[in-house]
This record gives structure tokens, C-alpha cells and sequence, in this order.
């Protein structure tokens, strides 16, 4: 009887060894997850610091004018006095 439960749990465990989640098999699968999760952790820090360094233009103590412009003509959805605006019209619900 103990020989039999040692061999059942060996089987198992060796079965999980092979096809589990962290198992042999699953290898290829968790290169591309690591692949994947590596090129977004790169392309969070790109846009991190590409944040920081517009908010470190926006301080009082180191303010850029024409930053401080671009992000109010954003928000207020204004354009410049010399600017050229092209409208498109709206396309509603096109079923293509």
C-alpha cells in the first residue's frame, strides 16, 4: 500500500513537472509572455519620462511658457490666432 501511494504521488508530481503552468512544456509560452511584458515595461518607461519631463516644465519654479500654451490650448480646445484648422466631417456608425 505505501509503495503504491509513493508511485501515485511521483506520477503526479512528474506530470506536473512536465505540463504544469511552470512545467517543462510551458516554457516557449512564458519566453513570450516575458518578451511581451518586457517591450511594454520599455515602452511605460519611454512615456514615464517623457510625463516627468513635462511636468518638470510646468513647476513654477522652471515654467515654460510655450508648454504651459500648448497644454491650455489642449484642455480648452483652442488653436493658435495664425493657425489653420482643416475639419473633417464625422462619420456616424459606417458599416464597412
Amino acid at each position: 500500500m505505501p509503495t503504491a501511494l509513493i508511485a501515485l504521488v511521483l506520477t503526479y508530481v512528474c506530470v506536473q513537472y512536465l505540463t504544469g503552468d511552470k512545467g517543462f512544456f510551458s516554457q516557449e509560452a512564458r519566453d513570450a509572455e516575458m518578451k511581451a511584458k518586457t517591450e511594454q515595461l520599455a515602452q511605460l518607461k519611454a512615456e514615464r519620462s517623457d510625463l516627468e519631463a513635462r511636468a518638470k516644465y510646468l513647476r513654477t519654479d522652471n515654467l515654460s511658457r510655450d508648454l504651459l500654451e500648448e497644454r491650455a490650448r489642449v484642455l480648452l480646445g483652442l488653436s493658435e490666432p495664425k493657425a489653420y484648422i482643416i475639419r473633417q466631417p464625422v462619420r456616424e456608425n459606417v458599416v464597412s
